[in-house]
């Protein structure tokens, strides 16, 4: 029988990746077999997920995909002892409007699949207040299950036992009690963490991190607060249209950005992938039938991806003759210019005519809801698509023709629509599902 449970927060920032990492490393080092799935649009987390676990991790998302998809994509972890999903934000932090199955909050997805939720909650600049905040969001919505709490960076034994005693007041379990440790920091930058293939240290990060979680959190009682499931078989899968039959997909350090669930559904509808590097100057294979450019942080590497002439020839020839498509990064490096946080222009691959820029940042952030004005690879005019916007760069010029008409979950509509040239299309949301 698998076991589930949910690692949630009052907030961001609090811990919550570093304790699933730590958890699963501690119960995969006892012997267990460990899946882990990330609530919410986060490209980041399920490749540290991965690196924890053995196992590759997914994304789930109650705003943006059906309950038989996030069930069809629970469900691998029918061969493991144990399923942890790592929230996103606070446990009920999600959108006004519903969804096609919820908000996209991780409460969504606890309710949904009858996980419990163990909480990290950082007392940091409080005591008593910290069990007040717990008991809050155990009696927040009727459906959602505590299990119990880990208390993160308490600031010396006295505070962990005021802590402990209002909790226990409370009626709350305390699990674990974690002191301040910076050697399990992970590193961050503007748009989450470091990703785990730019750390080659990450490895001993996550063991020091779960020899130290294992040190002072009761993994047996943790254990014991999970909740038996037992997978349902989704009626059917994911049901996401490939691009093309061979897709080029630009995969490297600036290029990174592109959901699990969405390659292993354009594999499992019969799809080849074929990866190539643009910043090893390399260009889309001539005889693959679409070039897909994913989000990451070109903004990081503008200079060198300028002078990839190889890299931008090829791109270049390709689109001639066959669609070419870019998420967010993507999109900017197939536009005309991406100037940089330091204000230096550079020219990109100018087969749209968006100039972004680094100079003046402005965040963009939210779920994405848009109708195809024209055809994209994989979807034609009045197709429905879901997806997420993370990026701080400021449009300076969006000239083509509009790609879509795009709204945030309220449905209010955005300014970023994506464009359309030629065989060049692009979008500043990643894309999570078709809306059916």
């Amino acid at each position: 029988m698998t076991a589930g449970l949910v690692i949630s927060a009052p907030a961001s920032g609090v811990g919550k990746t570093t304790l699933t990492l730590a958890l699963a490393r501690a119960w995969r080092n006892r012997g267990l077999k460990v899946q882990c799935l990330k609530s919410g649009p986060d490209y980041i987390d399920p490749a540290f997920h991965a690196v924890a676990t053995g196992r590759a991790s997914v994304n789930i998302d109650s705003w943006a995909m059906s309950g038989e998809a996030i069930a069809h994509l629970a469900s691998r972890g029918a061969e493991a002892d144990l399923v942890l999903a790592e929230g996103s934000m606070g446990l009920f932090d999600g959108v006004a409007t519903r969804g096609v199955s919820g908000t996209g909050a991780t409460a969504d997805i606890a309710e949904m699949m009858g996980w419990p939720v163990l909480l990290v909650i950082d007392p940091s600049g409080q005591a008593q207040t910290a069990a007040a905040v717990a008991a809050g969001l155990r009696d927040f919505r009727a459906g959602v299950r505590l299990a119990g709490v880990v208390l993160n960076r308490v600031a010396s034994p006295r505070h962990e036992a005021l802590v402990r005693s209002a909790m226990a007041d409370a009626g709350i379990a305390v699990l674990g009690a974690l002191p301040r440790h910076a050697e399990i920091a992970l590193p961050k930058r503007h748009l989450g963490l470091v990703q785990a293939e730019e750390q080659v240290q990450i490895d001993g990060l996550i063991d020091e991190a779960a020899r130290f979680v294992a040190e002072h959190v009761d993994l047996d009682a943790v254990l014991r607060s999970v909740r038996d499931w037992s997978p349902q078989s989704a009626a059917r899968s994911l049901d996401i249209t490939p691009p093309g039959q061979r897709i080029a997909l630009a995969r490297d350090a600036a290029f990174s950005f592109v959901y699990p669930h969405m390659l292993e559904a354009w594999r499992a509808a019969g799809a080849e992938i074929v990866t190539f590097s643009p910043l090893a100057d390399e260009g889309p294979e001539a005889n693959a039938d679409v070039c897909w450019l994913p989000g990451g942080y070109p903004e990081l590497h503008a200079a060198r991806l300028a002078s990839n002439t190889r890299f931008l020839g090829q791109l270049r020839a390709f689109a001639e003759m066959k669609p070419v498509h870019g998420e967010c990064g993507g999109y900017m490096v197939l536009g005309a210019a991406l100037t940089d946080a330091d204000g230096v222009r550079h020219a990109m691959a100018g087969l749209l005519g968006l100039e972004t820029s680094y100079a003046k940042r402005r965040m963009h952030l939210g779920y994405r809801l848009a109708e195809l004005a024209t055809a994209m690879p994989g979807h034609g005019p009045g197709a429905r698509l879901r997806g997420h916007e993370f990026h701080y760069s400021t449009i300076v010029a969006q000239p083509d023709t509009p790609l879509a008409v795009v709204r945030d979950a309220t449905g209010a509509i955005v300014a970023e629509t994506g464009s359309w040239r030629g065989n060049a299309t692009g979008t500043f949301f990643h894309l999570i599902a078709e809306d059916r």
